[in-house]
């Protein structure tokens, strides 16, 4: 785990707990468990896709390197005010690096939920 700058205590447990959501959602697609996967996505996510499979499509459709890869590696993140961005090195099953951006935002309950992910081939410019 990086973290940018001189992360608190806080901040470090902040980005930890985010990490294992993004890691239990990873695990989630590798065993084609939508509702797992689907209970890390946030109201507005679920607002879109508003049933688990319809979400699992639109993975397997859009984030393919996400849902299926050979290395899923965390990178810098960062936290403020209830928002997390964390970036994640992937490499897909045909040896393709990219480079995953994940949101999360704390819920009204105190959980952190997956609120968006961007996904680029390594070295493309955003």
């Amino acid at each position: 785990m990086r973290a940018l700058g001189l992360a608190s205590p806080a901040v470090a447990d902040d980005i930890a707990t985010a990490q294992s959501v993004i890691r239990a959602q990873e695990q989630a697609f590798s065993r084609d468990d939508a509702a797992a996967a689907y209970s890390h996505a946030a109201p507005e996510i679920r607002q879109i896709f508003p049933q688990a499979d319809i979400f699992m499509q639109m993975v397997r459709q859009g984030y393919a390197p996400v849902y299926r890869h050979k290395s899923f590696e965390f990178g810098e993140a960062r936290a403020a005010g209830g928002h997390i961005a964390q970036r994640v090195h992937i490499v897909d099953d045909n040896g393709e690096a990219w480079e995953a951006m994940y949101t999360l935002e704390q819920q009204p309950d105190g959980s952190l939920k997956i609120t968006g992910c961007s996904l680029l081939k390594a070295g493309q410019a955003v």
